[in-house]
Formats: C-alpha cells, structure tokens, sequence
C-alpha cells in the first residue's frame, strides 16, 4: 500500500496532470459530436485522446532504459504508430451510399482528438489547448456558417426518386401537399395499380438540396398520413 501511494506523489504528478487534461479536452471535443448524434461521441472522442496519451507518455518514459541499452533504437515509434492506428477507428465512421460520403468530420475528429492527446502525453498542454479551442470552433461555426450565411441555391442539389401508393379519393388533396412540399418535381406521373381502380401509384423525382437526402425526404413526407406505401432513393445520372 506504500508503495502505491509512494507512485502518486509528486515526482509523477506532471504525468497524472497530462492524463487528466487528455480526459478533459477529449470530451469537449466528443460533446460536440455527442450533441449532434454522430457515431463517435463522447466515450469514443475521449477513450481516443486519452489512449493516444498514454502511448506517447509510454514513448517518452517507457523505454528510457532501453535507449541506454541500445542507444541506436527509436523510441518514438510507439507514438508514431497511432497516427496509423488512428485511421482504423476513422475507417469505421464512414458511410457511402452510392455518391453520397458521410462520416468525414466524425473521422476528422478523431484524427483531431489523437494529436491533442499526443501533445498531453508530451506535456504540450498549452499546443493541447489552443487545438482543442480551434477544433471546436471549426465544427461550430463553420456549421452555423453552411446553414446560415451560404445561400442553399449554392449547394450541391441531388435528384430524388419517390414512389408511393395511395387511395384513389386521396389522390387530389395528397398531390397538392406534394408539391407544396417539394417546389422543385423534375418529373412526376400517375397510374391505377389494381383492378378495382382504387389505387393510385405515384412516380416523381425532386431536388434536394439536404445532406442525407433520403432521410430528409422521408422526414417531410411523414405528413402525408395516408400513404399506403412509400419508397424513396437517391438518382445519380
């Protein structure tokens, strides 16, 4: 018990110092990405910080008996390994779905997360802090900046298909709303779909101006209650 307490006192308090700080700047960087609902949050943005804290801290004083062993070995490639393990854990956030590559910024993150761990785990704190602070203000205020300041005109526009069923006395009201909704229909067209003629199935495409256009398609048409079915999907020509 002595000896535990012993490896805690001061000597090792600047290593205790770079591992909480690693844990600290980690979550304010993962709380932005928790608070948006990306896939790596909070846990994974800080577990990444703070491993790459502790390898670099291993880099730095793990192996100091095996540079005066072997002066001509090279310590710094623990530390140097991450930025490649790193992209692994980056790999895992991205989506594509057909020309459509989600993911990006989540990945860049955690690229973000690995180095300001690195620069606790060399007692960079100040480097540490500043990158943190910057990081943070790219995500916010670039993202209020695409929404608010960029006019949507100047975005990208992706084409939408929209296939859906519905009753043959709905069909009026439901097509108003359709285009109410969606003020950009490329093409649209109608036909009777059973035998009985109370069926109406309709094929459009729209434009989208929307990251995720799918599920944003989907989110406008669930005020279209009465909907037998609905089939959406991204077009690339």
């Amino acid at each position: 018990m002595h000896n535990f307490l012993h490896y805690f006192q001061i000597e090792n308090a600047d290593i205790l110092i770079r591992i909480i700080f690693s844990i600290i700047l980690g979550s304010m960087i993962g709380l932005e990405r928790e608070l948006t609902n990306k896939s790596a949050g909070l846990r994974t943005q800080i577990l990444v910080c703070l491993g790459a804290c502790i390898f670099t801290i291993l880099s730095i004083y793990g192996f100091s008996k095996a540079i005066s062993l072997y002066p001509m070995g090279d310590p710094a490639r623990v530390a140097a390994q991450i930025i490649t393990g790193i992209g692994f854990i980056g790999a895992g956030t991205v989506l594509r779905q057909g020309l459509t590559i989600t993911g990006l910024t989540t990945a860049s993150t955690l690229w973000i997360v690995a180095a300001v761990g690195m620069a606790c785990g060399c007692g960079m704190i100040n480097i540490a802090v500043v990158s943190t602070v910057l990081a943070i203000a790219v995500l916010v205020l670039i993202r209020i900046f695409e929404f608010k300041i960029i006019p949507k005109n100047l975005k990208h526009l992706r084409k939408v298909k929209i296939s859906f069923t519905c009753k043959y006395e709905e069909y009026d009201s439901l097509t108003n709303k359709f285009s109410c909704i969606f003020p950009e229909i490329l093409d649209y067209s109608h036909k009777t779909v059973d035998e009985e003629g109370d069926c109406i199935k309709v094929n459009a495409k729209v434009l989208s101006n929307e990251k995720n256009p799918v599920i944003c398609t989907y989110k406008k048409l669930e005020e279209l209650k009465s909907l037998k079915s609905l089939s959406v999907k991204e077009i690339f020509d």
